[in-house]
């Protein structure tokens, strides 16, 4: 589905991601860990084309992302589900029409097919009932539900999520993460989780690579993340890196 070729990313002098190399397999679940500001973020920033990489290839079903024309990138985007961190709603439209928001913008589709795609989208994040709630009546957890639900508006074949859990509470984490989890089986989609919340790490992803000076350190299950020897990643996984 996704493969990473030499990819790499500079800020002026600042060498964010630094020629790093990766398959994600269709329907894979990758987390992706690091501490703050060490490129998790900006790697999703190159898979959504937001940022340009300094050089390297990012391919895509066989195509090269940076190839793409602007017609092409616009159908390109459109598989892809992106999950904010902050939720990133608008906050003078209700729940309906933050989900509706992407499919008025960038499709043909009629009133009543857009009704219907959006009530099935509440509904499989259990927010049946509050589309006409504006977000500053919803919760934090909420909120982050309707991110997803219209994440999902398009019918993705990737979704990102990008510190989902971040600033929530135990027990609206698991929430997310089960809704997480249940969307990768239903839907099939090659998911990737930036994150700095190990009980997350744990309880969505197949497999865990850490983000460290540019480059990728470890990658395998979160067992054997969480039994790494490296030094780096113990020190991250129990807390004595920095975060």
């Amino acid at each position: 589905m996704i493969k990473l070729i030499d990819l790499t990313k500079h800020f002026d002098e600042l060498k964010v991601i630094e020629k790093v190399n990766l398959d994600i397999p269709d329907g894979d679940f990758l987390a992706v860990i690091g501490p703050s500001g060490c490129g998790k973020s900006t790697l999703l920033k190159l898979l959504l084309r937001i940022e340009e990489a300094t050089s390297g290839r990012i391919m895509v079903n066989g195509k090269d992302i940076e190839r793409l024309d602007e017609e092409q990138l616009i159908s390109y985007r459109e598989k892809i589900g992106m999950v904010f961190q902050s939720g990133a709603l608008f906050d003078s439209l209700s729940v309906f029409e933050n989900v509706a928001f992407s499919l008025r913008e960038h499709t043909n589709l009629t009133d009543d097919a857009i009704q219907k795609i959006v009530m099935d989208k509440l509904a499989m994040v259990d927010l049946a009932g509050a589309e006409e709630k504006m977000p500053s009546e919803l919760s934090g957890g909420m909120q982050k539900r309707v991110g997803i639900a219209r994440a999902l508006a398009s019918n993705p074949s990737i979704i990102l999520y990008d510190e989902p859990t971040t600033g929530l509470d135990p027990i609206t984490s698991v929430t997310i993460e089960d809704l997480m989890v249940k969307l990768s089986r239903e839907l099939k989609a090659t998911c990737i989780v930036v994150t700095h919340v190990m009980q997350t790490v744990r309880r969505v992803a197949r497999r865990v690579v850490m983000l460290h000076d540019g480059s990728f350190l470890e990658l395998g299950s979160p067992d054997q993340a969480q039994s790494s020897i490296n030094p780096i990643v113990k020190k991250f996984i129990t807390g004595g890196l920095d975060r």
